[in-house]
């Protein structure tokens, strides 16, 4: 089968990279909005072609800067963005209707969503125009990353309103970007970042289903994050490969799907922080290209080059311009991008790609046995599923059978970046200011409409799924806004951004109201 054919395991374009690269998101995020803006317009003044969002700790946990818990941990390992405020000047000077932004956020990612749009709106931007992802991956959090906040059910419930507000209002946005990465960086085989992550998403699948969305409405909009590691060169190259023909068989001859843009599997990769070594970080450089490498064999849409001082702190200028560099010499100092999926045919690769969907529907079973995704996670079975290949593979290293070049030399004389600790204070400062000017009135209204609507739509209960039975949506793109259900936070969350409500304050309200989550199976 050609490129550009279902079940579009050579790919979901005839010309591959022919007409167009991949695009070139560098993952970026430190200190306060500032800091941060400045990184972005550096990147996309040295041919970066799209912006990728790392937030710092508190915002990833729906937290203020100045709650307590915040303490020290502010803008540390990504951009702290607490209110509207901050997204605007984090954007300020760009025009977010021309580029494309990719959100790493999960548990929050509505908020945030919503914040992005606000923005948008007072720069003059339709929201029709606006281009990107969030993350939106809550399942991949229990299963792996561990930074959720609230219990499943509500969670999954606000990542289907998202799906339905953009669905209807944001057309070019990906709702989810359903995430293998983490999976894997937790210490997943390549076959269990495969069969997690597409189980995941058609767990989103049905959820949109029982919402009653139409599936080529909603699914063309969901993309995917998966991991490039070197140590399975030739098996990565075949798992991209396996998971858009996986995929594409799924929504067609389950769910039923009619598009072809239903069935394609649009992903994003990114290079593998774990394999990264703080000694002789040079090395690093080449186990990121040979990554590089594999997801653009593999046919990736967009990606991600860690820089190679990664392992040590978040990257200085020139170890991202070095990675965002690795990127442009594949794409325009060789041939490759002139050969749609350049292995299609090998008998390694096409036999490897075999063997992992094989292992991947073995993998389905096992999770449908237990009662599906969620009953799977609760019960642990992800969690020592990874542990354990986790376990094995450091055994590897360790033993020497997993060489890791460079560790017998050790030298770490790389500059690395570091935080100004007063940043943090200015951060603070900025937001108890914001908190005094803002019409506090109109705060407190939004905040008691946002409660009623969670309350009231928390306790909807799935119907339950039946694949052979999918019945068309009443909800329509062509009306869009009018057609909302009655209880999607999504409205509301966009008129709190206007005016300047802050995450933790959202947040609070649904920590009230749905709970906090506790995973048994790590506390």
């Amino acid at each position: 089968m050609k490129p550009g054919h279902y079940p579009f395991t050579r790919g979901c374009h005839p010309q591959g990279y022919q007409t167009r690269t991949w695009t070139m998101r560098q993952f970026s995020g430190f200190g306060s909005a500032y800091e941060t803006n400045e990184r972005f317009k550096y990147l996309l003044a040295h041919g970066g072609t799209g912006l990728s969002i790392a937030f710092d700790m508190p915002t990833i946990m729906g937290y203020d800067a100045d709650h307590a818990l915040a303490k020290g941990e502010v803008g540390r390992c990504g951009v702290a963005i607490s209110s509207l405020q901050d997204m605007e000047i984090l954007f300020n000077g760009i025009d977010m209707g021309s580029v494309s932004t990719s959100m790493t956020i999960n548990a929050p990612a509505s908020v945030l969503l919503a914040f992005y749009i606000a923005t948008a709106e007072k720069q003059g931007v339709a929201r029709s125009r606006l281009m990107g992802t969030i993350q939106n991956d809550i399942l991949k959090e229990y299963i792996a990353q561990k930074t959720f906040i609230f219990p499943p059910e509500a969670s999954l419930r606000l990542i289907v309103d998202t799906m339905e507000f953009c669905t209807q209002n944001v057309p070019l946005w990906n709702t989810i970007s359903i995430s293998g990465f983490h999976i894997r960086e937790a210490g997943a085989t390549a076959v269990q970042e495969l069969a997690f992550t597409l189980a995941n998403g058609l767990e989103y699948v049905k959820r949109g289903i029982e919402r009653d969305l139409n599936l080529d409405d909603f699914a063309p909009r969901l993309s995917f994050f998966f991991d490039a590691n070197h140590y399975t060169f030739m098996e990565e190259i075949a798992k991209y490969r396996a998971a858009r023909r996986i995929w594409a068989k799924k929504l067609k001859e389950v769910y039923n799907a009619k598009k072809e843009r239903s069935m394609w599997m649009r992903f994003h990769t990114q290079t593998a922080g774990v394999t990264l070594t703080a000694d002789n970080v040079e090395n690093n450089i080449i186990r990121v290209t040979l990554q590089a490498l594999a997801a653009v064999f593999g046919t990736t849409q967009s990606l991600h080059t860690n820089s190679m001082d990664e392992a040590l702190a978040l990257p200085t200028e020139k170890a991202v311009t070095i990675a965002l560099n690795t990127q442009r010499i594949i794409a325009e100092e060789t041939d490759i991008t002139q050969h749609p999926d350049p292995f299609g045919g090998s008998e390694v690769i096409e036999k490897l790609t075999d063997e992992l969907e094989q292992k991947c529907e073995e993998y389905f079973e096992k999770i449908e046995a237990l009662g599906g995704v969620v009953p799977a996670m609760e019960a642990g079975f992800f969690h020592r599923e990874i542990t354990t290949s986790a376990f094995q593979e450091q055994k590897s290293i360790d033993a020497g059978r997993q060489s890791v070049v460079g560790r017998e030399n050790v030298s770490a004389s790389c500059p690395i970046l570091k935080i100004d600790p007063r940043i943090e204070a200015h951060q603070v400062k900025r937001l108890k200011a914001l908190r005094k000017k803002r019409d506090n009135a109109k705060v407190k209204k939004d905040l008691e409409t946002l409660r009623a609507i969670s309350r009231q739509g928390k306790n909807v209960q799935a119907r339950g799924f039946n694949p052979g039975a999918t019945k068309e949506s009443k909800h329509h793109t062509e009306n869009a806004g009018e057609t909302l259900s009655q209880h999607n936070v999504m409205p509301v969350l966009i008129q709190c951004a206007h005016d300047y409500v802050t995450i933790g304050e959202i947040c609070q309200v649904w920590r009230e109201e749905f709970g906090e989550y506790r995973d048994h199976n790590i506390f």
